[in-house]
């Protein structure tokens, strides 16, 4: 008799675009999550499963979660390997090594420490998204769960997930200092580790003691605000990079040794600058959030630009369709497929900077030298309801039919002009609407912004 309940009637608004989360305690409790394990565990045996991966993140509700979730996997009979605590990169590294298509992260990635989630995976195509977790969750609400009796075992993935980064990086003679923040996430239990297996790396860490309440700063390193005490570190060291990382290790921020933030649309051109040459597809994948600077530089260097939606489950899957060498999105995640395993991982993608740097005598802003750049806003976030946004959205994408804008509406609407473009989403991780803009000039970014958020 297990001592949690099948929850009756699940907040369907958890239920997002690329994963489960809500505030604990509120719309997500053990009962929750221990019918969550009976819906997945059902679910993947119907696919053909009988085994599957579970870990989970270091906030304070993870551990009581895990343990509930995985009562309701093993009560339908599938056998749980537990990779206990451990990043969203060291579980996805986990995935392929033991060959364990589904799964399920405990996390809430960069959210506030008072939510979490999950982050699950049915088969070998990833983590699920858009109506696949729709239809999960029309699974779980018929409640058809099997009955069985599945076993736990334990697995320690930390050695193989270090061995495998160690032999993906090889570092020049040039000696680089970086400062590592993992605002006191979850990667802080192996940003040590990894950094400290390369002699030429000197680290300088910041917030990298494990603390669930987050005491420091807000965990999401693609906020300028965040990086405040990074970028002041980074200066005060002298240090060559900063390198922050969000609440689970999957999302990465960039400093350049000036303390100023370079924004992942402009870490692809260095790494599209180092690699082009390098790949056989020169296709560049890069997220709609991204600056126009990108495609002009992946042009530039004989390549082709390919715009799609923002969202790591939906990347992750075009990567792999597309064989595509790397691909980034505006919010940290980014993908290398050239000498990596497609693993959105902060850690790793801090040190292929490193790496370049290893191998030249520029500095890292000056790795950017010639980029045509535009004037670009930060990514603004609207509060909405998760009812009301996508309402939002379509009536923003009317007006645009209406007025004959050029409109990419493959993840909200991306209206183009001649001098510049304007982007209106829904979140897919909270009840927000978020948008950015930018224009040739900033005269052109103002008039476009001013057009778009007074229609919002």
């Amino acid at each position: 008799m297990s001592k949690y309940n099948i929850y009756k009637n699940i907040s369907p608004n958890i239920f997002r675009g690329y994963d489960i989360r809500a505030v604990y305690g509120q719309d997500l409790n053990e009962d929750i999550a221990y019918t969550i394990g009976l819906g997945f565990g059902s679910y993947i045996q119907e696919k053909g499963y009988t085994k599957c991966l579970v870990g989970h993140d270091n906030r304070t509700s993870s551990e009581p979660l895990s343990d509930a979730l995985i009562e309701g996997i093993t009560s339908t009979g599938v056998d749980v390997v537990f990779l206990g605590l451990c990043t969203t990169p060291m579980y996805y590294y986990g995935q392929k090594f033991l060959g364990i298509d589904p799964g399920v992260m405990i996390t809430a990635s960069h959210n506030p420490k008072e939510y979490n989630g999950f982050k699950i995976a049915f088969d070998d195509f990833g983590n699920a998204c858009g109506q696949m977790i729709q239809d999960f969750r029309v699974f779980i609400e018929e409640g058809k769960f099997k009955n069985g009796e599945g076993s736990v075992s334990t697995y320690d993935i930390k050695n193989e997930y270090l061995k495998a980064i160690k032999e993906s990086i090889s570092l020049g003679d040039r000696k680089i200092k970086v400062v590592v923040d993992t605002a006191n996430g979850t990667a802080s239990i192996i940003a040590k580790e990894v950094y400290g297996m390369f002699d030429n790396v000197e680290l300088v860490p910041l917030y990298i003691d494990s603390n669930p309440e987050f005491p420091n700063h807000h965990p999401d390193p693609s906020v300028e605000a965040n990086n405040a005490d990074l970028k002041a570190k980074v200066l005060e060291t002298g240090a060559d990079l900063g390198i922050g990382i969000d609440g689970d290790g999957d999302r990465v921020g960039v400093i350049d040794e000036n303390g100023n933030m370079i924004f992942i649309d402009f870490y692809a051109i260095i790494i599209w600058r180092d690699i082009m040459s390098k790949v056989q597809n020169k296709h560049a994948l890069f997220d709609v959030k991204c600056s126009k600077s990108l495609a002009d530089e992946v042009e530039r260097l004989g390549g082709i630009p390919v715009c799609y939606r923002t969202g790591n489950s939906y990347m992750k899957a075009k990567m792999r369709e597309g064989d595509f060498a790397f691909g980034s999105e505006l919010s940290g995640h980014v993908f290398f497929r050239d000498k990596w395993d497609n693993i959105d991982d902060g850690l790793y993608a801090g040190l292929r900077l490193v790496e370049i740097l290893s191998k030249t005598d520029k500095s890292l802003s000056h790795l950017l030298d010639g980029v045509k750049r535009y004037y670009a806003s930060p990514e603004i976030i609207i509060k909405s309801t998760d009812d009301e946004k996508f309402k939002v959205i379509e009536k923003v994408k009317e007006y645009c039919r209406q007025k004959g804008y050029q409109v990419n509406d493959i993840d909200g609407v991306r209206a183009e002009f001649d001098n510049g473009w304007a982007l209106v989403r829904a979140s897919n991780t909270g009840p927000n609407i978020t948008a950015r803009f930018e224009g040739v000039t900033e005269e052109d970014r103002d008039k476009i912004q001013e057009e778009f958020m007074a229609l919002i």
